[in-house]
C-alpha cells in the first residue's frame, strides 16, 4: 500500500508539472522583460515545442506586424491589460509593401496572423488602424483550437478573418468592431458573451462555410451594438455558397434591419447563394430582433434544435476538444 501511495503521489506531481508552461517569457517596451518586441519573443520559442510556452506582455503600444507560424504551437499570450496592452499596424489591401515592392491584399494585410495550433490570447487589443482605404485585417487566424478571451479586435473592413475550413476558434468576453464584413471566413467559430459593434451601415458577417461543415459562425449570448448614427446593418451575407451563421440568445439593438440577412446579389461567380446558405436565430432580444420580418430563406430555431448548438457538439472531432 505504501508503494502504491508513493506511485500515485509521483503521478500527481508529474501531471501537475505537465500542465505548467515549459517556458515563460516577458515582453516589455521599457526593457524590463526578456524582449522588447512580441515577435522576437515568439521567434525564441522552440519549433514544435514540448508543451505550452507562456508569453506575458506588459502594458504598452506595440507597433508590430506579428506572425505565429505553423511551426509554433501551444503558445499562450497574456496581456497585462486589454485597455493598455495594444498591438497595432496599418497595412491594407492595395498598400505598397516596401519590403517586396508588391501591394498587400486582404489576406496579408493583418496586424496579427496565427497559423499555429493551440494558441491562446487574452487581455490585450489587436488593432488595424487603417480605415476607409480598403480591406484591412486586424486578426487573421488559420490554426486549429484557437482561444481568445477578454480582448479587443479593432478595425474597419474585414477586421477578423477566421480562416480555413479545418480551424476551430472560440472567442469569449471579447469586443469586436468594424464596418463591412468585419467577421468573415471559413472556420467554425463560437462567440460567447461578446460585444459586436458596427461602425457603419453595412454587414456584420460574411461566412464562407464549406458544404460539408455543419457549423460556421455561432454567436451565443452576445450583444450587437452600433456607433451613433448607424441605423442599417445586416446580420450577414454569404461570401460563399453554404455559408452558415447562427445567433442564439443575442441582444440586437435598433441598427439591425428587420429583414436581418442579405443574399449578396450581383456575385456573378456565386449567384443565388441564399439557396444554400443557412442563417438562423433563436431567442433574439432587443429592438433589432424581428423574427416575423426576417427574409423568407432565414430560419428560426426551436428549443429542440438548440441541443445541436452546444460548444461540445460544435467543436466535436476525434480529439474531443473543448475550449
Amino acid at each position: 500500500m505504501k508503494k502504491l501511495f508513493s506511485f500515485l503521489s509521483f503521478c500527481f506531481v508529474v501531471l501537475s508539472f505537465a500542465q505548467l508552461p515549459y517556458i515563460t517569457i516577458t515582453v516589455a517596451k521599457d526593457s524590463s522583460g526578456d524582449f522588447t518586441t512580441i515577435q522576437s519573443a515568439i521567434n525564441s520559442v522552440r519549433d514544435l515545442g514540448p508543451a505550452e510556452a507562456l508569453i506575458k506582455i506588459k502594458s504598452g503600444i506595440y507597433n508590430e506586424k506579428i506572425v505565429i507560424p505553423s511551426s509554433k504551437h501551444w503558445i499562450t499570450i497574456e496581456g497585462e491589460n486589454k485597455e493598455n496592452t495594444i498591438i497595432t499596424n496599418d497595412d491594407f489591401s492595395g498598400k505598397l509593401n516596401p519590403l517586396t515592392n508588391e501591394k498587400f491584399n486582404t489576406f496579408n494585410s493583418y496586424t496579427f496572423l496565427v497559423a499555429g495550433d493551440n494558441v491562446k490570447i487574452s487581455n490585450l487589443t489587436i488593432k488595424n488602424s487603417s480605415c476607409k482605404q480598403g480591406q484591412a485585417v486586424a486578426l487573421h487566424v488559420e490554426g486549429d483550437r484557437f482561444v481568445m478571451k477578454n480582448s479587443k479586435i479593432l478595425g474597419c473592413q474585414d477586421t477578423l478573418y477566421s480562416a480555413t475550413d479545418h480551424s476551430r476558434q472560440y472567442y469569449e468576453n471579447c469586443y469586436i468592431e468594424g464596418t463591412t464584413d468585419f467577421i468573415f471566413g471559413q472556420a467554425t467559430v463560437v462567440f460567447k458573451n461578446c460585444e459586436i459593434k458596427s461602425l457603419a451601415n453595412s454587414y456584420i458577417t460574411a461566412a464562407a462555410t464549406s458544404k460539408d461543415n455543419p457549423f460556421g459562425f455561432v454567436f451565443i449570448d452576445c450583444h450587437l451594438t452600433a456607433k451613433e448614427g448607424v441605423s442599417k446593418v445586416y446580420l450577414g451575407r454569404p461570401w460563399r455558397p453554404f455559408a452558415k451563421t447562427v445567433f442564439i440568445n443575442t441582444t440586437m439593438e435598433s441598427h439591425i434591419v428587420p429583414e436581418g440577412w442579405n443574399p449578396w446579389n450581383g456575385d456573378k461567380m456565386f449567384p443565388d447563394k441564399e439557396k444554400t446558405a443557412f442563417y438562423a436565430e433563436f431567442g433574439s432580444k432587443g429592438s433589432g430582433s424581428n423574427p416575423d420580418k426576417r427574409v423568407e430563406w432565414a430560419h428560426q430555431l426551436s428549443k429542440k434544435d438548440l441541443k445541436n448548438y452546444t460548444v461540445e457538439k460544435i467543436f466535436k472531432k476525434s480529439d474531443n476538444w473543448i475550449p
